[in-house]
Parts: C-alpha cells; structure tokens; sequence
C-alpha cells in the first residue's frame, strides 16, 4: 500500500482561506485521521486528495505519483487516481440493490462481467453483507448500510481507503461497534487509510496518527499517546479528552520545575516544564482530571501540590465518580473510583501531571465547549 504526502496545501474559497500550508506524509498501510471541530478544513484536505476540490497551491503525491502539482499545472482528474472514498451520508443508490451499487464503480472501470462477480463476492464476504446482495438500502440498517458503502468503496481494490465521518450517523452504541470491526478490517486488510472526524473518541482509538487541525492549519501531529499525553497546545489539550485549566503568573523555575502562582486562588503550584520563561511572565497551568485524585481533610497525604478544596457536585457514571471541586472560584473536574467524599477535601496532583503553556489565554473557541476553565 502507497504511502501519501501532502505539500504547501492551500485552499481558498473567494477571499476565505479553509487550508492554510498543510503538510503531512501518512506512511504505508498507515491508519491516519484528520481531527478538528466542524470548519476546521479536515473535510477539505480529504477532498482534495480525492480529487473533489482543486487546491489554490499546493502538491499531493500518492506511491511518489503526482496527483496535484499546482505548480507545474498537473491535475490528476478524479476517475484516474484509484483512490476509495466513503461519504458521511454512504451515497448509496437508493433505486439499485447492495450489488448493483457495487457494480457501478467497476462498470465505469469497463471491469469484464467474470470480474465484476468475483469482485463484488469479496468486497461482500470482506464486510460480512455477501446475503444480502439482492436487498435495497431502506432494508438496510445503518450499520449495514455503511458496511455496503465501504464494500463499494474498495470492491476496485483503490490504492488509499478515505473515510468522511463514516460512523456519524450512528447511534452511540453502533459506532462504538463498528469502530472496532473497522479498526480489524483495516488491520487485516494493511490499507493506507485516511480518516476524517471531530469525535475525539473515535480517533484514539482508530488511529495510528492523528492530524489535530484548527482555523485550516496542523495545530499537531502525532500517535493518539503523544496527542493525549502531550498535547503541542492549550486548544489541544481541550478539544482531545477534558482538560482543567488554571491562569496564573510564573514566580520561579529551578531545576526543570516551574513554581506558578495562580490567579483568582492564588495558590502557588509546581509544575514539570521545561519552557524557557521570565519571573512575572503569564502562563496556563493544564491537568487532566484523571491526573487529579482527593482525599479527605484528615488523610495523611503527600505530594508536589496539596490543594485544600470542596465538593461541589459528585456523578455516578458507572465505571468511576466525577467530582466538581472549588478552588477559588471556579470549579475542577476531577475522575475517582471513590464516591464517598464530600465536603473539605484535599486536591493532589504532582508537578509531572500538569502541563505548562505560556499566556494566560484560554484555549481557543473551537475547543470552548470540551473544557473545563479554572484560571
């Protein structure tokens, strides 16, 4: 399977810029996703892979042939680039049966009609649908339904499996299935795929690397890990997982430990970083909640930073409690297998759990509504 490089990508729409230099080289059999809040360019670069937007600048090579090289005015047309796609919506041809939509691709590749039967028989066996070629899309769930769309997308065997939000209209308990019967097909099958979602969820657990996007530009590129653990930004660490955020003043820094006064609270705390800043200068202060635990006023606890706190709020989510603390105020979310705290409690976390980013500004709006602000 190709590998894909991307060069100097830029897409505009009148006076409106949606991609803004985006690079990026998705290697052989790779399972790479595009992950970004709606507008945020993800669609866009997908498109104009699959040859279904023409880049403003830019270059797109697949298995080293070039697809697009503004710059020299080549232009691979969409028919000719042998590339599979999947569409939100699955596209499906409502008037045709599960094997007359599998056999128009390969018509248009004037396919013999030996090949088209041995093509459609293993596309089907491949997602599990081979019983029910002669059935129609309204008989079809919407789990089969995207099962049918994908058969169709690689019943020509494309070179590069692209996938447009393919899970999103599922209901929660479907997607979290087809996540991982997709995750086994492309694993078996070793397809170079590229992915496009804004469910942080699925691209952690599907991927090999991720391309964080914001505003048309890569904010990060990583493996879900490196994304997660240690996200290149404060919009990052916000959109990727929950995340508690906390504005303060830097007051010292010794030994690969920053010492930050916190505003509003002022609480000073000690943070792990190894950034380059002046006494005085503003920073953001960024701990996952699971990185936090409590315990009670009278526990004998030890730790970089021993917080004293109250309970606000405590959920019952199944698998563990979420706790909503004050501390000043503003409220922290924190992840505990216990639930029997309430009241005066003390907040822990050491100096390695906490990121450092420098400014005072709170995350981006794309992320607004998947934080938690505590400055």
């Amino acid at each position: 399977m190709p590998e894909v490089k991307v060069s100097g990508l830029h897409k505009k729409f009148g006076d409106v810029t949606v991609l803004n230099d985006i690079n990026f080289t998705i290697r052989e059999g790779e399972f790479f996703t595009l992950l970004g809040p709606s507008g945020c360019g993800k669609s866009t670069t997908l498109n104009c892979i699959a040859g279904l937007e023409t880049p403003s600048s830019g270059a797109i090579t697949v298995d080293g042939v070039p697809f697009v090289d503004t710059h020299k005015k080549l232009y691979v047309p969409t028919e000719e680039r042998n590339l599979g796609m999947v569409f939100q919506s699955y596209a499906l041809w409502p008037h045709m049966s599960v094997e007359a939509n599998l056999v128009m691709p390969l018509a248009i590749r004037k396919a013999s009609k030996e090949e088209k039967s041995v093509r459609i028989h293993e596309a089907l066996e491949t997602v599990g649908l081979s019983h029910l070629k002669d059935r129609y899309p309204h008989q079809l769930s919407g789990g089969q339904q995207q099962r049918v769309a994908l058969a169709r997308a690689l019943v020509y065997s494309p070179s590069v499996l692209l996938l447009d939000e393919p899970l999103s209209n599922l209901d929660a308990k479907l997607r979290e299935q087809s996540r991982a019967w997709l995750k086994r097909l492309q694993v078996e099958l070793g397809i170079t795929t590229v992915y496009v979602t804004h469910d942080q969820d699925e691209a952690l657990s599907l991927s090999d690397r991720i391309a964080v996007m914001f505003d048309g530009q890569m904010a990060q590129i990583g493996t879900p890990a490196e994304i997660y653990e240690k996200p290149a930004t404060a919009a990052v660490a916000a959109f990727v997982g929950s995340c508690n955020f906390f504005t303060g003043r830097l007051e010292g820094h010794h030994g690969g430990i920053a010492l930050v006064r916190l505003d509003n609270s002022g609480i000073l705390v000690k943070v792990a970083s190894a950034l380059t800043l002046d006494k005085g200068d503003a920073v953001t202060v960024a701990v996952r909640p699971e990185r936090l635990s409590i315990t009670s006023r009278t526990a004998d606890v030890t730790g970089a930073n021993v917080l004293e706190t109250t309970v606000l709020t405590r959920s019952y989510v199944g698998s563990r409690y979420e706790y909503g603390l004050k501390l000043g105020t503003n409220v922290v979310q924190v992840i505990s297998p216990s639930g029997d705290l309430d009241g005066a409690v003390r907040l822990v976390f050491e100096a390695e759990d906490a990121l450092l980013y420098a400014g005072s500004s709170v995350p981006s709006a794309e992320a607004a509504e998947l934080m938690t602000v505590a400055s």
